[in-house]
């Protein structure tokens, strides 16, 4: 059994998690952001002062062992047009801050829905505190909240914690365990790096001997990622303490021009590398999948090459 420990927030993490959690004699485990501040998870994280939900919430459905109706109704959003309290309100949400509340504790209320949705690994947040992320810009500016950082259209230089977190026993122990941690698939700097900074979870990665390995963003996001390179990306995660990655998963896929054509019109661009000469090994696989004009990654295609990266990591289930 091979220990995987993926670390992000977001639907892209969702997708990978979709993509593994299928695939035999692996235990996967997920460390997610609480750092998000904006739409419902940002309404009630400031009314009941609990972490944010909204990521953890997206990977236990993904991680579910089927889609049920729990399932299916933990991520039904509320109609923001009607004239009610609970309009844009996500009803996983809500369940969740219910459990917070019935059972003290935000790490009791995501274990407890855990079991409700029979969920095929771990899910852990990476902390349980109220944590607010924080940005300096290169122009010395400095951005509060994660959902305000993408609106500034400046460069990030760093994010951060204008506090010290706690990371949550769970998440380190994971870590310290974890044959391979995966970084990604999700927003650079307000879904991967926001764990990666938590002091703890830093310590613990940087001491594990797992593979490490980063699924890269196949297009860059405005107000994060504007002209960066595949290399940027990488450089970004060990500029914020993770000192070494092992292996990089890139998109092979040939996206159609009217995608690529819907992206430019918002500021965003495809992500390439600029050479081949790098201290990490570069894998090239189809991940991707193309609808209404925009790319997701497909959890088939994650799942279907899933070993060829044990191969290049020459983990022992590779050769079975």
């Amino acid at each position: 059994m091979i220990k995987v420990v993926v670390i992000g927030g977001g639907k892209g993490q969702s997708a990978l998690l979709r993509g593994l959690k299928n695939i035999e004699d692996i235990h996967l485990t997920a460390i997610v952001t609480v750092a998000d501040d904006g739409g419902s998870t940002g309404r009630l994280r400031e009314e009941f002062d609990i972490p944010g939900m909204g990521d953890i919430r997206n990977v236990m459905v993904a991680l579910a062992e089927s889609e049920t109706m729990i399932s299916q109704i933990m991520n039904y959003r509320f109609d923001e047009s009607k004239r009610s309290s609970l309009a844009g309100h996500n009803l996983g949400n809500l369940i969740l801050t219910a459990l917070t509340e019935e059972s003290g504790s935000f790490m009791g209320a995501v274990t407890n829905m855990s079991k409700v949705l029979n969920v095929k690994g771990d899910v852990f947040p990476a902390s349980t505190d109220v944590i607010t992320l924080c940005a300096r810009m290169e122009d010395g500016t400095i951005v509060r909240g994660e959902s305000n950082i993408p609106k500034y259209l400046n460069s990030i230089e760093e994010v951060y914690y204008d506090v010290v977190v706690e990371a949550t026993k769970e998440s380190v122990a994971a870590i310290q365990s974890a044959d391979i941690i995966l970084f990604g698939v999700g927003s650079l700097y307000t879904s991967i790096i926001p764990n990666v900074i938590i002091p703890e979870i830093n310590e613990a990665i940087r001491t594990s001997k797992a593979k490490k390995v980063y699924y890269c963003n196949a297009m860059s996001q405005p107000g994060e990622t504007e002209g960066y390179t595949g290399e940027d990306h990488v450089d970004a995660i060990i500029k914020h303490g993770v000192e070494h990655i092992d292996l990089v998963v890139r998109a092979s896929d040939k996206v159609p021009e009217d995608v690529i054509r819907n992206y430019q019109e918002e500021g965003s661009h495809m992500i390439r590398f600029a050479h081949e000469n790098h201290d990490y090994a570069i894998l090239s696989q189809e991940l991707l999948e193309f609808k209404n004009r925009r790319i997701r990654h497909s959890h088939t295609k994650v799942s279907d090459g899933f070993k060829e990266i044990l191969e290049a990591l020459e983990c022992p289930l590779a050769v079975k």
